[in-house]
């Protein structure tokens, strides 16, 4: 079993270019915390307003670390006008427990 966690962050926009512009500075701004493995943004199939940034980090305690940083909120304000709110919280975090 990895220690590794996923956290997927659920966003909707009519555009695309601006969410993706948003995600590539937030991206940039986290490239150096300590125990992020990536992230990727995704874009609905069926759906192309919806979107998915999910990233990768170390482990649980990794995560919550920076999540309760100074930091945190600053660094990932350019995504947050386009959070998706309508399904209740809009972020889950998963733990990778088999992979292939």
């Amino acid at each position: 079993m990895s220690g590794e966690v996923r956290v997927l962050v659920r966003h909707v926009a009519d555009s695309a270019d601006a969410v993706e512009s948003a995600y590539h500075r937030v991206s940039a701004q986290l490239a150096d915390v300590p125990g992020l493995l990536g992230n990727e943004l995704l874009r609905g199939v069926d759906d192309e307003r919806a979107f998915l940034v999910v990233s990768r980090w170390r482990d649980l305690a990794a995560f919550r670390s920076w999540e309760s940083g100074a930091a945190h909120r600053e660094s990932t304000s350019p995504l947050r006008p386009f959070r998706d709110h309508g399904g209740g919280r809009p972020f889950e975090i998963y733990r990778v427990t088999a992979a292939h």
